[in-house]
């Protein structure tokens, strides 16, 4: 997983924005808007499941709370002034995932203020850093922590439901924010022709049904757990041309939730699954652990091998759950383990 994949990709289209001691953006040029036709105008106004945010002109501070919420303006060149550290994924400790780290060494930038969220938003680290707009259009926000993070700055919050923001809409909605709505739709277009040309070099993916399993508990496989289709990782095998079991759809239009759990006793009706993706170890001791199991043995995916097990917190793990910076930098990885499970459909 080398960092020069995502930075040979993305420099070409990103618009490098001058940096001022404080990590925040230039404004001497006004971005384009989405159309391209005109420069961005302020204020812009961003809908989101709280109501709606008035930015009443250009952030030159930005920061960040909650998963990944600081890779669009790192992408699009704009350094935030903090944002929340790393707690999964984190290999040495240093607080960043090796693509914010190569983004960061890119733009020749210091590592900005970094709030622990261990137990919840740092609204005092928030507040030090003196935000001019507050990026959370990914993240579990309830009404009290927007209500309270308003009081701080402006705040960009998800558009439906915790936890459900797709990258596309994370990139949009932050993007458009910004004031650099036309390069968050370049970003998503360069990410889209990367997806593309790394599943192309495995045909046998497209069209197969592929579920997630949360982390599976080897003390007990009495149930298992799966996130829905209302979660991105779930979401990220349609973007490699896969698609969605009959079975998880099902139960995923009887809620809102982005995970769910059932019996072992009706693995049944897991029988549609093609590739099963969950958290697990790269020497196959969960997949043999499973084919032992009397029950989900009996998973037609299991029993074949049709399995991909993303070992711990390691970064293809990580970014199984996909954000700007994190699909290009792990991309063909996850693609060839995928590739791999599907060779022995």
């Amino acid at each position: 997983m080398r960092a020069t994949r995502f930075l040979a990709g993305i420099v070409a289209l990103t618009t490098t924005l001058a940096l001022t001691a404080c990590g925040g953006s230039s404004d001497t040029d006004e971005a384009p808007a989405a159309s391209g036709s005109a420069a961005a105008s302020f204020p812009v106004t961003v809908t989101h499941a709280f109501g709606s945010t008035t930015i009443e002109k250009k952030p030159e501070r930005v920061a960040a709370v909650n998963w990944a919420n600081h890779e669009v303006p790192l992408a699009l060149g704009v350094v935030p002034v903090g944002y929340a550290k790393a707690n999964f994924g984190d290999e040495d400790g240093d607080g960043l995932l090796p693509w914010d780290a190569a983004k960061l060494k890119e733009l020749g930038a210091p590592t900005p203020v970094l709030f622990d969220e261990t137990d919840g938003i740092d609204f005092e680290a928030v507040a030090n850093t003196k935000p001019d707009v507050i990026l959370a259009a990914y993240s579990g926000l309830t009404q009290q922590d927007y209500d309270t993070l308003t009081k701080i700055a402006p705040v960009v919050a998800y558009p439906k439901a915790p936890w459900a923001t797709a990258w596309r809409d994370s990139i949009k909605l932050e993007s458009q924010a910004l004031g650099l709505a036309a390069q968050g739709d370049a970003l998503i277009a360069d990410i889209e022709k990367q997806m593309a040309t790394s599943v192309a070099r495995y045909p046998k993916l497209a069209g197969k049904s592929a579920m997630f399993l949360t982390h599976i508990d080897p003390t007990d496989l009495s149930k298992v757990s799966f996130y829905t289709t209302h979660d991105t990782r779930a979401q990220f095998f349609t973007d490699l041309g896969m698609k969605a079991p009959a079975s998880i759809e099902k139960a995923s239009a009887t809620t809102d939730q982005f995970s769910l759990t059932q019996s072992a006793e009706q693995v049944q009706n897991l029988s549609d699954v093609d590739i099963i993706v969950t958290y697990g170890d790269a020497e196959g001791t969960t997949l043999a652990t499973l084919q032992k199991d009397p029950l989900l043995s009996k998973i037609p995916a299991i029993a074949r091998g049709s399995f991909v097990s993303l070992p711990g917190s390691t970064p293809v793990a990580t970014a199984a759950n996909p954000t700007p910076l994190a699909i290009p930098f792990v991309l063909n990885d996850y693609v060839d383990l995928l590739g791999k499970a599907a060779d022995k459909l």
